[in-house]
């Protein structure tokens, strides 16, 4: 039994999930989704944005479906234009342990510091059940995709392009 912070947040909150263990460590959507048995159009995605500037950098949480791929600027449209946010990229391998506490590739929109805003494309409400990293790249987590809504508190917004 793989126990992560995020299985001890969803136990807390009394959340439903279904662990789907892998038989080796994976990174990517696909790889997630062939050791998991589902489709990418269940996998959601978490990326982590910095903001473009050398001082006070500011992050954001996005995430989209596996099958997709994510528009920064869309991102940035959904982001108070009173707090002034400029350009946003990916952050890098290290910023995304140092930030989530997660490796990248392992990464889910929970557990994350307060002040860290946290976006889903709006397909993502749209799910029977979604897929999410544990926190460990040996299982994923299988749940509704209202529960994890209503636990990160994401804002829903078309945040995502079709490959």
């Amino acid at each position: 039994m793989i126990k992560t912070p995020i299985t001890d947040l969803l136990d807390q909150h009394r959340i439903e999930y279904k662990l789907l263990p892998h038989a080796e460590p994976v990174f990517t959507v696909e790889a997630a989704a062939a050791q998991r048995g589902v489709v990418a159009e269940e996998m959601v995605k978490s990326i982590l944005l910095r903001e473009k500037r050398k001082t006070n950098r500011r992050y954001v949480m996005a995430c989209v479906l596996g099958h997709t791929r994510l528009n920064p600027q869309a991102v940035r449209d959904q982001l108070p234009p009173e707090d002034n946010w400029k350009r946003l990229s990916f952050a890098n391998a290290q910023e995304i342990t140092a930030i989530t506490g997660y490796v990248q590739g392992a990464v889910a929109p929970l557990g994350l510091p307060q002040n860290i805003p946290i976006i889903f494309d709006e397909a993502i409400a749209r799910c029977e059940n979604v897929n999410i990293s544990s926190g460990d790249p040996m299982a994923g987590l299988e749940l509704k995709p209202e529960d994890l809504i209503r636990l990160t508190g994401a804002e829903l917004a078309p945040i995502a392009d079709d490959r």
